[in-house]
């Protein structure tokens, strides 16, 4: 007796198709993909929850930050806060805060300029991974001659092709 599930004919064939099918889910694919159409399989990743949580921390932050900066205090001291920092640093710290994103951005590219070798250092024309022609040439027999080996131009050609007369 041979195995239910051999493939050895066209009827056997379509049989274990047809099996196969009643075992789809009523699924779309979109619904498969978002995790909105099976409950209890997906949750929402952490960096969704991490992200909505930063954004309404933010806008809750920025939301006081503004009733602080702009209510006077008789309408505070109504509401019933007391304790609150003075109403200079509502300038003083976003002004500190660009001075400092001023001066990063100054240093950053201060050490760039630091680190970088002067236009006249050969640093900036040969490196470790610079590589030199072969003098060689191989020997082929006929018109065909083979693929040079990769390499560097020289800065002699380089000049030489930029700037001589091309007539």
């Amino acid at each position: 007796m041979e195995d239910p599930y051999s493939v050895s004919s066209p009827r056997r064939i379509l049989s274990l198709s047809r099996k196969r099918r009643a075992t789809v889910s009523s699924l779309d694919a979109d619904e498969r993909t978002s995790g909105f159409g099976v409950s209890g399989e997906h949750g929402p990743k952490p960096s969704e929850v991490y992200g909505f949580v930063g954004s309404i921390s933010t806008v809750v932050a920025t939301v006081i930050f503004f009733v602080w900066a702009y209510l006077p205090d008789s309408w505070l001291h109504s509401i019933g806060i007391f304790y609150y920092p003075n109403k200079n640093w509502a300038l003083a710290v976003p002004a500190y805060f660009m001075v400092t994103v001023v001066l990063a951005l100054g240093f950053y590219i201060g050490l760039n300029f630091m680190s970088t070798p002067p236009p006249t250092s050969f640093n900036t024309v040969f490196d470790e991974f610079s590589r030199d022609p072969l003098s060689s040439v191989p020997s082929v027999d006929g018109d065909e001659l083979p693929i040079e080996s990769m390499s560097d131009i020289g800065i002699n050609k380089v000049n030489e092709l930029m700037f001589n007369d091309v007539n």
